[in-house]
C-alpha cells in the first residue's frame, strides 16, 4: 500500500457521481445527433466548454462545463450539487455534527440488484432501451423494473448526445439519448449508471496503449488522463486492459485531424465494439452485483466511493486520507455519514 498516493478508481471501481440537473420536458425537441464510427459517446457533440478543477468525494477532478452542466470524460454528467470548487469536509470527528447536505452525495450501488427506470414518452426508438435492458438482464444478475413510486430511478430521455451519471446517485437520474445513440450506446450508458467507468482510464493502461497527445483536440486532453495521473492509484477488477470492453473509447476519440488518439503499444489501431458486454466487463459487474443479490463484497486493495466519500479497503477495514493531518486514518460508516475512529 502506498503511503501518499492512494486514492483511485478502476474502470469498474465506484465513483458514483451524479447526472444532469437539466430537466427536459417531453415536448422538448433536440436536433438529431450521430456518434459516427469512432465509438465515442458524448453528452454534447461538437461542443466544448471551460475545463475547471473541481472536487468530488474529496478528490480534485478536471471537469468541463457545457451549457451549465458538468461533463466528465465526454458522456458522464455530474449534477451541480455533486461537486464544488473548494474542498468540502466529508468525514467527521467523534461527536461532531455533519455540516454538508449535498456535495458528493451518492448511494453507489443499486440495492438488491434492482434498477428502477422510466422511459420518456417522447423518446424515439424506445426499442433500443428495451433491447439494451434485455441484454443486461440476460448477462448479469441485475434486474430492471419499471418505476411506480420509487424515489431512486433512471429516466431514459431524449436530448443532446448520449450521457449518464455513474452509479446510483439518489432521486431521478437521467440517461440521455439522441437519435444517433444506438442500442450499443444505450448498453454503454447503462453501464455508467450501474457504476462502470471508461476502460482506457485504468491506472495501468499505459502497459497496453499509448495516447497520441499530438492528435487530440485542444482542450480535450483531460479526457485521456488515467486515474493515476489524476492523483489516484489502486487496483482493477481485471488483470489487463480489455480492448473489447463496451466501456472502451474508440481509437480516434476526440481526434482533431482524423488520426488515432489511442493506439496499441506497437502504434497500431484497434477495433471497438458497441454490441455486447465483454467477458471482462462481466467479471467486474459480477463482483459489483453478485448473483445472490447481497451486494458487493468489498475487496482489500481497492478504492470505493460510498456515500460521497472515496475510501480505501485494507486489512478488512476502511481508510481515508486526512489531508489536514497528512496521514491515513481509519474510518467507519454510520448510517450515511463517515467518522474517524483513529
Amino acid at each position: 500500500m502506498k503511503k501518499n498516493q492512494i486514492i483511485t478508481l478502476s474502470m469498474m471501481t465506484l465513483l458514483a457521481v451524479a447526472c444532469t440537473t437539466e430537466q427536459l420536458d417531453e415536448s422538448t425537441s433536440v436536433e438529431n445527433q450521430s456518434l459516427g464510427n469512432e465509438a465515442l459517446e458524448l453528452a454534447y457533440p461538437e461542443q466544448s466548454g471551460k475545463v475547471s478543477e473541481m472536487y468530488y468525494a474529496g478528490t480534485k477532478m478536471a471537469i468541463e462545463e457545457i451549457n451549465g452542466e458538468y461533463i466528465y470524460e465526454g458522456d458522464i454528467v455530474f449534477e451541480k450539487d455533486m461537486v464544488s470548487k473548494t474542498p468540502q469536509k466529508l468525514v467527521f470527528e467523534e461527536g461532531e455534527t455533519p455540516t454538508y447536505k449535498s456535495v458528493g452525495r451518492t448511494g453507489g450501488r443499486w440495492p438488491n440488484n434492482i434498477v428502477y427506470y422510466t422511459i420518456a414518452n417522447n423518446l424515439p426508438n424506445k426499442a433500443r432501451v428495451t433491447n439494451a435492458i434485455a441484454h443486461w438482464e440476460s448477462k448479469t444478475a441485475l434486474r430492471f423494473v419499471q418505476r411506480t413510486n420509487q424515489n431512486n430511478y433512471v429516466y431514459f430521455r431524449f436530448g443532446s448526445g448520449c450521457s449518464s451519471s455513474v452509479g446510483r446517485v439518489g432521486g431521478r437520474q437521467n440517461i440521455t439519448l439522441a437519435n444517433g445513440c444506438s442500442t450499443g450506446s444505450t448498453i454503454h450508458e447503462i453501464g455508467h449508471a450501474i457504476g462502470l467507468w471508461h476502460e482506457q482510464s485504468r491506472a495501468d493502461r499505459d502497459n497496453w496503449i499509448t495516447i497520441q497527445w499530438q492528435n487530440i483536440q485542444s482542450g480535450k486532453e483531460h479526457n485521456f488522463q488515467t486515474y493515476l495521473q489524476r492523483g489516484r492509484d489502486g487496483s482493477e477488477y481485471t488483470n489487463s486492459l480489455d480492448f473489447g470492453s463496451i466501456m472502451m473509447y474508440g481509437s480516434t476519440a476526440f481526434s482533431k485531424n482524423g488520426q488515432r488518439t489511442i493506439t496499441r503499444k506497437d502504434g497500431s489501431g484497434y477495433s471497438t465494439q458497441r454490441s455486447e458486454l465483454s467477458n471482462s466487463d462481466l467479471t467486474g459487474i459480477n463482483k459489483m452485483y453478485p448473483g445472490n443479490g447481497g451486494g458487493e463484497e468489498y475487496e482489500n486493495g481497492n478504492y470505493y466511493t460510498i456515500h460521497g466519500v472515496r475510501v480505501y479497503r485494507y486489512s478488512d477495514v476502511w481508510w481515508y486520507w486526512d489531508t489536514s493531518q497528512d496521514r491515513w486514518r481509519r474510518v467507519e460508516l454510520r448510517g450515511t455519514t463517515w467518522y474517524y475512529i483513529s
